[in-house]
C-alpha cells in the first residue's frame, strides 16, 4: 500500500482506494497475509474459544482475517468471532479490542465478549451485528428517502460524538462502517472498525494532539474532509465533514467526485480531491433541504482544536425532520422493502464488519 508524499500544504495528497494507514506508522502490509490461505477455514467447525464459544461456518474475510459466526454455548447467543494470525507482522484484533472495551459503555458501540489467543491465532468475539448502510442502501436502490437519511443521521452523530468524549477519533467515517443491530436492537446504528481510530487528547493531561501538515490521508479518499486532503492532521472536526458527505451520498445514490477515470491510482485521487476542492457545498446539495450545506458549512468552519457543538448539528435535522412531518417509528426503507419482497436475514461477513444480508424467501 503505497503513501503518497506531499510537496506542499495545498496539493492534493493520494491514498489508497479504501483505508490508508496513518504516516506515523508503519504501512500494514502483512494484513492480508492470511487471504494467501486460499479460503481455507482457520478452524474446524468442534473448535472452542474463550472457555465456551464454539466456532461455526466461516461468513467472510477480510484485510485482518477472517470471520466466523459463533455461540455463547452458555446462552445459545450468536457471535462473530474474527481470527488473524499472531505471526502477522503488525496484529490489529487485540488493539481493536482494547479500545472496544474502553468504549464499551457507548450505545451501539460492539461489545467484545472475549479476547485472546489459541493456537497461533487472535481472536476476538464479539457482538454479531446487521447489515452496514453501504449494504442496505444497494439493497434499496441507491437511494434513501429524506425520513431514512434524517433518522440515520442523529443517531450517527450520536456514534461520533461519543467517541470523541472519550477522546478518539476515528478518520474512516463512511457508510461501511456504521452497521444495523439485529432483533430488537435492529433500530440501533452502530459505529464499527476502529482500525485507524487515533487518541486526539490525553485523557490526563487534556491537551490536544498539535496541528500539522504534510500528513499522508487517512481514511477513505471518497469521504475525506477537505483539510484531510491538504495533508493537515484529523481531528474531530474531520470526522464530522465526513459524516457530511455520506449523508448527502445517501441523498443523492453517489457524490461527483465518484467514478473518475484517471491513469493510475496516484492520479486518480489526485482527482477526487481536485474535484471535491473545485464543487461548493451549494452545489453539491443543491436540490436538497439547506440543512445539509449548513451542516456542511459549520463542519468546514470548525478550528483545528474547537470542541464541536454536536447539539447544534443534531438541531439541524430533527427541526427538518419534526418540519417534514415524520414520526419517530423507526421505520426505515429498507423495513418496507423487506415487508415488499418478502425477505429474511441470512448473517455473512465484509471487510469491515459481520453483517446480516437481505435474501429473498
Amino acid at each position: 500500500m503505497a503513501l503518497l508524499e506531499s510537496s506542499s500544504p495545498s496539493s492534493c495528497l493520494g491514498c489508497d482506494d479504501e483505508a490508508v494507514v496513518p504516516d506515523d506508522e508503519e504501512p500494514l502490509k502483512n494484513r492480508n497475509s492470511l487471504l494467501a490461505l486460499g479460503g481455507q477455514n482457520m478452524f474446524s467447525l468442534e473448535h472452542h474459544v474463550g472457555g465456551h464459544f464454539s466456532v461455526g461456518r466461516r461468513i467472510g474475510s477480510g484485510s485482518f482475517g477472517q470471520i466466523h459466526v459463533g455461540k455463547d454455548m452458555r446462552t445459545n447467543e450468536e457471535v462473530a468471532i474474527k481470527i488473524e494470525q499472531s505471526s502477522t507482522k503488525h496484529p490489529q484484533l487485540h488493539l481493536e479490542s482494547k479500545l472496544l472495551q474502553q468504549l464499551s459503555s457507548g450505545v451501539g458501540i460492539p461489545k467484545v465478549r472475549y479476547s485472546g489467543s489459541h493456537s497461533g491465532l487472535n481472536i476476538m468475539v464479539m457482538d454479531l451485528l446487521g447489515p452496514s448502510l453501504e449494504d442496505l442502501f444497494s439493497f434499496c436502490s441507491r437511494r434513501f428517502s429524506l425520513k431514512t437519511v434524517l433518522l440515520l443521521a442523529e443517531q450517527m452523530i450520536s456514534r461520533i460524538e461519543f467517541i470523541h468524549e472519550q477522546n478518539y477519533i476515528h478518520r474512516d467515517i463512511k457508510p461501511d462502517n456504521f452497521l444495523m443491530g439485529l432483533g430488537n436492537k435492529g433500530y440501533l446504528v452502530y459505529l464499527i472498525d476502529f482500525g485507524l481510530a487515533k487518541q486526539y487528547c490525553d485523557p490526563v493531561t487534556r491537551k490536544h494532539i498539535p496541528y500539522k501538515e504534510h500528513k499522508n490521508l487517512t481514511g477513505t479518499a471518497r469521504y475525506a474532509s477537505v483539510n484531510t486532503h491538504q495533508g493537515i492532521e484529523q481531528s474531530r472536526r474531520d470526522d464530522l465533514e465526513s459524516l457530511g458527505y455520506v449523508l448527502m451520498y445517501f441523498n443523492r445514490g453517489s457524490l461527483p467526485w465518484q467514478g473518475l477515470k484517471a491513469a493510475n491510482k496516484r492520479q486518480k485521487y489526485e482527482k477526487i480531491c481536485e474535484k471535491k476542492l473545485a464543487t461548493s457545498v451549494e452545489e453539491l446539495c443543491q436540490g436538497y433541504p439547506i440543512e445539509f450545506a449548513n451542516y456542511i458549512n459549520i463542519c468546514r468552519n470548525y478550528k483545528f482544536e474547537e470542541s464541536p457543538n454536536y447539539e447544534t448539528l443534531k438541531a439541524l435535522f430533527k427541526g427538518l425532520f419534526k418540519s417534514s412531518g415524520y414520526s419517530y417509528d423507526y421505520v426505515f426503507d429498507w423495513n418496507m422493502r423487506y415487508s415488499s419482497l418478502g425477505v429474511r436475514q441470512h448473517c455473512l461477513a465484509t471487510s469491515n464488519g459481520v453483517q446480516a444480508e437481505p435474501i429473498l424467501h
